[in-house]
């Protein structure tokens, strides 16, 4: 009796099914462990060492901004981005209040550059008293106002779907869990005293960054928020 070996098309299939089972396995034990989240706390705990550097060393404030997505949006992705200012800048007490006044401040300079263009097309004379003021006002805003900033050691990062991060400062009312974050960093060497949580699955790594020195320690548990 004649034994048949594999055909080359049935060894191909066989090994494509042994990569796809090998995959599962790999991202089985990977969301056990947490290894995603693990290196997404060790690359940012590197970028905010680079950051505190860059803004202390440019005499800019700089700041990292946290796009979070709703926690029930499993398909979204948390992404963090650096920017800067032109010079340095103090941040709002309050965190909240900051995020309003900084829609506040966007819908006015919408309405700013409509009125200007208006007074533009309909006048040939010298500008009014007002209007040299709102232009002052302008140049103001424009030197505290951020940009995008970028090297090696500060890209913009996009993390697995399956990893997510909490941010908490001492200048916010609660932890952020969806929506925008911020993390400042300021000229003379100093940062805010924040906890950054990554999470995948039931494992926790708590990013706990020194206001006085930048340092950022990684702790492989869930590190409760202090009350004062």
């Amino acid at each position: 009796m004649n034994r048949r070996g594999f055909t080359l098309i049935e060894i191909v299939i066989s090994l494509a099914i042994a990569s796809v089972m090998f995959a599962a396995v790999v991202y089985s034990v990977g969301a056990l462990t947490g290894a995603k989240a693990k290196e997404g706390a060790a690359e940012l705990a590197g970028v905010i060492r680079s950051l505190y550097d860059t803004s202390a060393l440019s005499g800019k404030t700089c700041r990292l901004v946290f796009e979070l997505p709703a926690e029930k949006d499993t398909d979204g992705t948390v992404t963090y981005r650096a920017e800067c200012a032109k010079s340095g800048v103090t941040a709002g007490a309050k965190r909240d209040d900051e995020l309003k006044a900084a829609n506040a401040k966007e819908e006015r300079d919408k309405k700013s550059k409509n009125e200007s263009r208006f007074h533009s097309m309909n006048s040939d004379s010298a500008p009014t008293l007002q209007e040299l003021a709102a232009r002052e006002q302008q140049r103001v805003d424009d030197a505290a106002k951020f940009s995008s900033f970028q090297n090696d050691d500060v890209p913009t990062k996009k993390l697995p779907s399956n990893v997510r991060i909490h941010v908490w400062t001492a200048k916010q009312k609660s932890l952020v869990k969806s929506g925008t974050a911020y993390l400042y960093f300021f000229p003379q060497g100093f940062t805010e005293k924040s906890q950054i949580y990554v999470r995948q699955g039931d494992n926790v790594w708590t990013l706990v960054v020194s206001s006085l020195t930048g340092k950022t320690v990684i702790h492989a548990n869930e590190v409760e928020i202090p009350h004062s």
